[in-house]
């Protein structure tokens, strides 16, 4: 079960339940789209003698959602513009549930490799949103002059940090209320995928990470490089347009996580890896499975070894193929889908293997306007 997953099933318990007939709060008008679309990262300006800036993802070892994690390391990756270094508190694997990773550094051989800072830190949600190695290497990177871009909740870091005081920000659907009541120095907004204050960014649900990472790109390598790396990933509209108020628990999300748990069996999913796997599409896709209150997700490999994502993160694997524990199904090899699209894919075949209701999930999750509902 996903970090987010467990958190949704909170979220039934301390977040207003709306009547399965709500009508949904209609889009955003052309004056916010307008207002929206000036949000905007400052150029990049080389620093340190550097020929390319350092980009680092930093995450919790506990628990760290994957998506957020991921996505920006696999883009930024990908653009060939950056050195991205994957990061994480402590010593040991990282924890992305479902996945596990072996990170290149920690945060202390991170600053030992990297002593005036990084120019761009990627925070994501983590399980522990307070952790004081967290709190004090994301405080003492801003301080250093990086620019802090938070996933998700991973805004609550930064703001438990005291970096977004003072500031515009953005986060997931549902902790807005939360965000407002806890930490009322930062102007909190809705109905944007991501804001851009200064130094410190911010988006909102998983499937933000996306459009926000390509706004990095286009500020360090211009338009026309972002637009050809949004095409090849299978992004179409990278802007900041979106209606966070059409997502919301409702009494039939209560339902099915019951009837989803007590009335069905869970079963264990494979999803392969090999060498050079496409990390986006795996995340998405992993992450969106393990969302379902139907399944758990493994990993399996020709080998117990761990593999290397096209990208470059270590990635373990949890079960051989043929041998160990027995798995229900396994999803079928990797094909020729764009690495964003792997989301709408698993989507459409978890709509009809498990219904609806369970896909709502994922949607809910992963903030993700999908049509299929």
């Amino acid at each position: 079960m996903s970090l987010f997953t467990r958190l949704l099933i909170a979220a039934l318990a301390s977040f207003a339940i709306t009547p399965l007939f709500a009508a949904e709060v209609p889009p955003p008008s052309p004056l916010m789209a307008a207002a929206q679309s000036s949000e905007k990262m400052e150029a990049y300006v080389a620093r340190f003698g550097r020929s390319r800036p350092v980009v680092a993802v930093v995450g919790e070892n506990s628990g760290t959602v994957l998506s957020d994690y991921v996505i920006p390391y696999g883009v930024l990756s990908r653009s060939g513009v950056a050195e991205v270094v994957s990061v994480a508190t402590q010593p040991g694997q990282l924890t992305l549930s479902p996945l596990r990773i072996a990170p290149d550094n920690t945060v202390a051989q991170f600053d030992q490799r990297y002593p005036e800072g990084a120019d761009y830190v990627f925070v994501p949600a983590v399980m522990k949103r307070d952790d004081p190695a967290l709190l004090a290497w994301v405080a003492a990177q801003a301080g250093k002059g990086a620019t802090m871009i938070s996933i998700c909740n991973g805004s609550m870091v930064l703001a438990n940090a005291g970096l977004t005081r003072g500031h515009r920000a953005t986060g997931h659907w549902s902790t807005y209320g939360q965000r407002v009541a806890q930490y009322p120095g930062t102007q909190w907004l809705k109905n944007t995928r991501y804001v851009v204050d200064g130094k410190i960014v911010s988006s909102a649900g998983i499937t933000a990470a996306m459009p926000v990472s390509l706004a990095l790109v286009e500020a360090i390598a211009g338009t026309e490089r972002a637009d050809a790396l949004a095409e090849s990933l299978g992004v179409g509209y990278r802007g900041t347009r979106h209606n966070s108020d059409q997502f919301h628990l409702t009494l039939g999300d209560g339902v099915a996580v019951v009837t989803n748990t007590v009335f069905h069996a869970t079963q264990d999913v494979g999803v392969p890896v090999a060498d050079g796997v496409d990390e986006i599409a795996l995340a998405l896709t992993a992450e969106a499975y393990s969302a379902t209150f139907r399944s758990r997700v493994h990993t399996i490999g020709s080998s117990d070894a761990a593999v290397k994502t096209r990208g470059g993160l270590t990635v373990m694997v949890d079960n051989v193929a043929g041998q160990g524990q027995r798995l229900d199904w396994v999803l079928p090899d990797w094909d020729a889908t764009p690495s964003a699209l792997a989301l709408d894919k698993a989507l459409d075949d978890i709509s009809a293997r498990y219904g609806k209701a369970a896909a709502r999930f994922v949607v809910l999750e992963a903030e993700y306007p999908w049509p299929g509902l």
